[in-house]
């Protein structure tokens, strides 16, 4: 009786049922997707992934029930964040403080094009209101992680969040399948891709893909990118913050750090990164466990993009109205040639 009771649908443990075929699903498909990369290692475990995830849930009956969400949802969440934490035992402290400082360059400019571009941009387009800061934060820093952590701040209507993340996930879709073989198509070495990658396309998961997909250590050296990316949310969306707070109440009580939403802007696989890292630099991860490591990292990463494209619809993508999508295409490209032609100047190309 009490197991019964211990797996009743509001209980924890009916709950973490609920998630399991899902996430069974996932893992299924993900098995099946490195056995391609296998064989097509241009492409690669990850990207099948997507791929694979988002034909079997286009063609296969079903699998966009109820049942399945809960299983996708670990899968392109919990799961992606968990495989950047153990991708982080092979990286030490010294190759991220390397890489991201060098990366700043890059990124500082490919992050002003974003936003400075989503301001005139949306302007002319007529997006306008949170629906064009949004896009840029989702473009310029990471994707929709950036739209929660801003929505939590300059608290934007629903219609507005879903508007910029079908936006944002269409071009994600787009990266992960156009980056790597423009990649090899201009010629790029690992580091410059993993810089290009690291810089250029939105979602952490995104990222992931596109840069294990290229090869060599593209990978570890796109996920640091993006890593110090991710950072300078904290700098931006403390500005929104501050203005939202005068323009509600420029006569009321002062605005304080203590009321933003730290968790959202400074997220915890982050720390568990680092973390990763600092045990890797400290010699407390034996040699022989990284590969074993690099494996469960990249079996967790195509995991959770099979994830991913089990839940893409259609609908949610063409949910975000062509204007939205004018200027999240226009940002997008702007980004990326920015972000070669910075990288050119400053001789990291």
């Amino acid at each position: 009786m009490r197991a019964l009771s211990a797996a009743r649908p509001g209980s924890p443990a009916g709950a973490a049922l609920r998630r399991v075929p899902g996430l069974a699903v996932a893992v299924a498909v993900a098995a099946l997707a490195l056995a391609a990369g296998e064989f097509v290692p241009l492409v690669g475990g990850p990207v099948f992934g997507i791929v694979f995830g988002a034909v079997a849930g286009a063609v296969v009956p079903g699998l966009h029930a109820e049942r399945w969400s809960a299983g996708y949802a670990v899968a392109a969440r919990p799961v992606l964040q968990l495989s950047i934490v153990v991708l982080g035992t092979g990286l030490s402290l010294r190759q991220v403080v390397a890489v991201g400082g060098g990366s700043l360059p890059v990124m500082l400019g490919t992050l002003t094009v974003a936003l400075g571009g989503a301001w005139l941009l949306g302007r002319l387009l007529g997006v306008r209101g949170a629906t064009r800061t949004l896009i840029g934060v989702g473009t310029g820093i990471c994707g929709a992680s950036a739209i929660a952590a801003t929505s939590a701040v300059i608290r934007p209507k629903q219609a507005e969040i879903a508007y910029a993340v079908g936006t944002i996930f269409t071009f994600n879709i787009a990266a992960v399948l156009l980056f790597p073989p423009l990649g090899h198509l201009m010629g790029m070495s690992p580091h410059s891709f993993g810089l290009w990658a690291g810089t250029a396309v939105n979602d952490t998961s995104s990222v992931v893909a596109a840069s294990f997909a290229y090869g060599g250590d593209a990978g570890s050296y796109g996920i640091v990118v993006k890593l110090t990316r991710t950072l300078t949310l904290i700098p931006i969306v403390t500005v929104l913050a501050i203005l939202a707070a005068r323009r509600e109440a420029p006569d009321g009580p002062r605005f304080r750090l203590r009321h933003l939403p730290w968790r959202k802007i400074v997220p915890m696989f982050l720390i568990g990164f680092l973390a990763a890292a600092a045990l890797d630099t400290l010699g407390l991860i034996p040699a022989s466990w990284h590969a074993p490591l690099s494996w469960a990292g990249t079996f967790l990463i195509t995991t959770a993009l099979a994830g991913i494209g089990l839940s893409l619809r259609l609908a949610d993508l063409r949910a975000a109205g062509h204007r939205p999508l004018l200027l999240g295409a226009f940002l997008w490209v702007a980004v990326a040639a920015s972000s070669l032609g910075l990288q050119a100047l400053t001789g990291a190309l």
